[in-house]
């Protein structure tokens, strides 16, 4: 696996190495060893999947609050999917800046979002489906989310918008909290 670091602190894309020959493909989706070497959580608990069936559908911006934060690795199996992961942890050095990738089934790479890091993706086919392994299992009474159109984040989706859920579309703006250096 390739990892490549993005402009957010611990927001890694992750490329499998695909070893093809005349029967299609080989690659490495996860590995505890290589994640732990690059410091990332490599706790698998819980895999969910979230099935898109219009282009355009936005889910999130989400996280849980500690102490059921969650690493997520987000993968994109059937589709296409805009993926982004905005840090809104008060004591990061990119507090408030965020990264985004494109995650394909046709480029099979995966976004990893360390907790504390908010997640969220817009669909840009029909009929999109992502995988989430996760670090953490869900719990809904911790679960937190952001506007994925505040200005304070200045996210740019790469199409409009058509569908989204009630939730999603009415979290109020943020309010950004003061730089803790981290101890």
């Amino acid at each position: 696996m390739k990892f490549t670091a993005t402009s957010v602190e611990g927001v890694w894309i992750i490329e499998p190495e695909r070893r093809s020959d005349d029967r299609g493909y080989f690659a490495r989706t996860y590995c505890s060893e290589e994640f732990a070497a690059h410091g990332l959580n490599p706790a698998v608990v819980q895999c969910n999947i979230s099935f898109n069936v219009r282009r355009g559908t936005l889910r999130g911006l989400h996280s849980q609050l500690p102490p059921w934060e969650e690493a997520k690795l987000v993968r994109c199996s059937r589709g296409a999917v805009f993926d982004v992961a905005l840090d809104l942890r008060p004591d990061s050095s990119t507090y408030l800046r965020h990264a985004t990738a494109t995650l394909t089934c046709d480029n099979g790479c995966m976004l990893y979002i360390p907790e504390g890091v908010y997640h969220g993706f817009l669909s840009l086919d029909d009929n999109s489906e992502v995988h989430y392994q996760m670090s953490q299992y869900y719990h809904p009474e911790s679960g937190v989310g952001v506007r994925y159109n505040d200005p304070a984040f200045d996210i740019r989706w790469p199409e409009a918008v058509r569908v989204i859920s009630e939730r999603d579309r009415t979290f109020a703006d943020y309010t950004p909290q003061p730089f803790r250096a981290k101890r």
